[in-house]
């Protein structure tokens, strides 16, 4: 098994957020434990296919989930009588390993907290559904909740509730509308941190055509407001033609389906940008062309991303994601298109498994997960790599290698897919999605509804060591401050190297740098 080399800030970042604690707060696991558990864990979901009648056996008689059933005797004894099984299990585990301790892959940060572990919530990206009454709202907030506790984050569309003063005829009163509702998800994330050392994200998207659509632009120009959420403006193809055009559109009330005034496209738009360059909210949405490209239009339209905005889902469904590192593709100053192809290939193994091995916080996740197997495989470390192959970011050679690469990536993402359906079957909604070859898209029998997702990545960047996901270096010496205070000192190691070598490195001057220089 390869040496773990990590850098003190991986390190640093591990004990704080990663690695196990005892009752006293001790760190009670190393590096190589982590990887060995998740390898392990991750790895398990083989037997479900190599063994499917005695595992379904298993899962029936115990009542029992799978990833519960890993954990019995009578799982154990299974593996011990199939030894063909068992060293199956025990290669993949082995694949599954040295992809993480090399630092080529790296899954989402829950697989990495929870696998192998009592919460056993690995999936990263979830979206949940707000209908126009109580029971929808707190079933959501209640569910969102038990995510954030796992570390992950959630999206959701507030454009069914109604407007602000707008009748409630069951009470004879007025509605607060979706801000004070967003408020009361906000306050409840607030209180919930994982081990307390890393808070939920979320999503909270109106559509523009909403009564509110103003105050939900303005909303967090104000200090202490959806601390915990960004947000987004759901725009669609009609509302930009009425920008391009300078004309009025109508406001929705999303409970009657009536115009209730109407407002000019380009006033709205203008103070979108206003406030997204003033505060960094909100972002914009194209409900259109999310759905022009959903996997399964069958299965209803899609309306929310996750919390990063990368992953948009149906209601209640989830993604798990990971990252190849492509610093660690470049071999002799040129991209290896070899080691790269493999990495996509255990990389998607990985992640299809990361689907039974997830234990889903609502059950109407877990079937719709089931159906669709939706993954998200992406890159860190782009601009890493494009420094190994000197190549300026900002090139339009750098936009050809970018091409190039996820071209590449994509294809052989789909391969892997189409080569696990042989072994596992195709997701079950196949026949209702775009890939069935009764439209445009010729037949393609893939194991999962989506491969690819380029996703921000943060703490897992700074465990490889690398660059964070597609973006430039935004400084080549900042401090990377975690959520419990601690300052970690993060040098760019290019730029170290060459300060060594002219012997002008110095620690203090470089954390003078970080906190005042420019």
């Amino acid at each position: 098994m390869p040496k773990l080399n990590l850098s003190n800030n991986a390190v640093e970042i591990l004990k704080k957020r990663y690695l196990k604690k005892n009752d006293e707060g001790k760190v009670v696991e190393k590096p190589e434990d982590l990887f060995k558990r998740v390898a392990n864990n991750i790895a398990l979901a083989d037997a479900k296919y190599i063994l499917r009648e005695e595992i379904q056996y298993l899962e029936n008689s115990l009542n029992q989930e799978y990833f519960d059933v890993v954990n019995t005797s009578e799982f154990k004894n299974l593996l011990r009588k199939n030894r063909k099984a068992k060293k199956q299990i025990e290669k993949t585990e082995k694949e599954f390993y040295n992809l993480m301790a090399n630092l080529d892959f790296l899954p989402n940060s829950p697989t990495l907290f929870n696998a192998g572990r009592s919460l056993q919530q690995l999936a990263a990206c979830f979206v949940l559904p707000v209908e126009d009454n109580l029971d929808s709202i707190f079933k959501s907030l209640h569910y969102a909740a038990k995510i954030s506790k796992s570390g992950s984050g959630t999206g959701f569309n507030f454009s069914h509730l109604r407007p602000k003063n707008d009748v409630i005829e069951s009470v004879t009163g007025f509605s607060s509308g979706p801000l004070s509702f967003m408020k009361i998800f906000d306050a409840v994330t607030e209180q919930i941190k994982l081990g307390g050392l890393r808070r939920g994200a979320l999503m909270g998207i109106l559509r523009v055509d909403h009564p509110d659509i103003e105050e939900f632009v303005t909303s967090k120009s104000q200090k202490k407001v959806l601390e915990n959420f960004n947000i987004s403006v759901a725009v669609t193809d009609k509302f930009m033609e009425a920008v391009r055009k300078k004309k009025n559109y109508d406001l929705i009330n999303p409970r009657t389906q009536k115009k209730v005034r109407e407002e000019s496209a380009e006033k709205i738009f203008n103070l979108i940008c206003e406030i997204a360059h003033k505060t960094g909210d909100p972002g914009l949405i194209f409900l259109d062309k999310i759905n022009k490209d959903n996997p399964t239009p069958k299965l209803g339209p899609l309306e929310s991303t996750d919390s990063c905005g990368e992953q948009p889902l149906l209601p209640y469904e989830s993604a798990n994601l990971g990252s190849i590192s492509l610093s660690n593709m470049v071999k002799n100053g040129n991209i290896d298109f070899n080691k790269l192809k493999s990495t996509v290939n255990t990389a998607v193994h990985f992640l299809d498994n990361v689907i039974d091995m997830c234990h889903y916080p609502a059950p109407e996740t877990k079937e719709i997960v089931y159906k669709n197997r939706k993954i998200g495989l992406g890159v860190m470390g782009f601009a890493e790599m494009l420094i190994k192959l000197r190549i300026p970011y900002n090139s339009d050679k750098a936009v050809k290698i970018a091409e190039k690469i996820i071209y590449f990536i994509r294809k052989e993402a789909d391969n892997a897919s189409m080569d696990l359906a042989k072994e596992r079957l195709a997701f079950p909604s196949w026949e209702d999605s775009i890939y069935n070859g009764k439209g445009k898209v010729k037949p393609m029998p893939l194991r999962n509804a989506t491969r690819i997702t380029i996703a921000p990545t943060g703490s897992i960047s700074i465990i490889a060591d690398t660059s964070f996901g597609i973006e430039p270096l935004f400084a080549l010496t900042f401090m990377q401050v975690l959520d419990d205070g601690t300052e970690l000192l993060t040098v760019d190691k290019h730029f170290k190297e060459t300060l060594k070598k002219i012997n002008l490195y110095n620690a203090e001057f470089m954390k003078y740098i970080a906190k005042k220089g420019t």
